[in-house]
């Protein structure tokens, strides 16, 4: 659905984005994630038809952005930082006017889609309600309907959750989820919260300084940060006898002592399979197990470790 070859963006000394490849395929939930100035949004603007490339090129949806430009803004919709809506119209008015922009013509047909997305966002009750009188979380729907109002098979969203409250940021997740799988969007989310990907996203691109440093699934970033898990348990208490039979156990591979917890802290090659074989070396050594817990790192220490990697190049 998107494929990205070469892409650079330079404003005089200054590469924005440089040499970006990149394919996502139809219907996937793709993360771009990065500090401030690492060239998401850039890629976006690029992409959507808003600013053009220095070299390289892309196509979305089959269209080339160079060559087709047009039809590549009719098949994308986009959620900029800023909902930008028309707050004294109301709900209905809004994707009246922004579905008749993007070439909705029969007005049957608007009123379907309409009435379709603000049910579906839960808020057709409120369609005639002014924009400017709704919390910051539903002006955040409105913008995302307003930007799937035209069924563009490509969505682009930056930043959907920054600045909400908690209970409004999983509403807009659960919201995107469900998007994701009722009308098969592909969506590409830039976002800084590690939260946001790490449910959404079944790939993420992290990004600095224009360079991409890494791709692939959060499970498979985790695993280059740290291929190791770790069994953590808890213990009433610590004894020789107990570490001793933990250490000679097949499975383990190192063993740490955290005395401060009462933890064994057990790196092993497959979590599954050894979790039940250690537990029982332990109970056999007659510990007292408080806890059993599995350590992988998150999305956000992998995020984190290379960022700051990077930085320090």
């Amino acid at each position: 659905m998107i494929d990205v070859s070469g892409l650079t963006k330079t404003f005089g000394n200054l590469t924005a984005v440089d040499n970006l490849n990149l394919c996502i395929q139809k219907g996937e939930v793709f993360g771009f994630l990065g500090p401030n100035g690492a060239g998401k949004t850039t890629t976006i603007r690029m992409l959507a038809c808003l600013t053009a490339p220095s070299k390289g090129t892309a196509t979305i949806a089959g269209y080339n952005i160079h060559n087709d430009s047009q039809k590549v803004r009719q098949s994308v919709g986009i959620l900029t930082e800023n909902p930008s809506l028309y707050e004294r119209l109301t709900a209905y008015e809004n994707l009246d006017f922004f579905a008749q922009a993007y070439g909705v013509a029969n007005p049957q047909e608007r009123q379907t889609r309409i009435r379709d997305l603000l049910e579906f966002f839960n808020l057709w009750e409120r369609r005639n309600d002014k924009a400017g009188t709704f919390s910051k979380g539903m002006k955040q729907k409105l913008a995302i309907v307003r930007a799937t109002v035209h069924q563009p098979p490509v969505l682009f969203l930056d930043e959907p959750t920054a600045g909400l409250d908690p209970e409004s940021a999983k509403e807009i997740r659960d919201l995107m989820a469900q998007l994701s799988r009722h009308e098969n969007r592909t969506i590409l989310l830039c976002t800084h919260h590690l939260e946001d990907a790490e449910k959404l996203c079944q790939r993420v691109l992290i990004m600095n300084k224009g360079h991409c440093i890494l791709i692939g699934a959060p499970d498979e970033l985790r695993d280059k940060l740290n291929p190791t898990p770790i069994i953590q348990i808890g213990l009433r208490e610590l004894n020789p006898k107990i570490t001793s039979a933990v250490e000679n156990n097949k499975h383990t591979q190192t063993v740490r002592i955290q005395q401060i917890n009462t933890e064994l802290l057990v790196s092993v090659k497959d979590a599954r399979l050894a979790t039940p074989e250690i537990v029982r070396t332990v109970v056999e050594a007659e510990g007292q197990i408080l806890s059993v817990n599995v350590s992988r790192p998150s999305l956000e220490d992998v995020y984190l470790k290379l960022i700051k990697e990077k930085t320090t190049q």
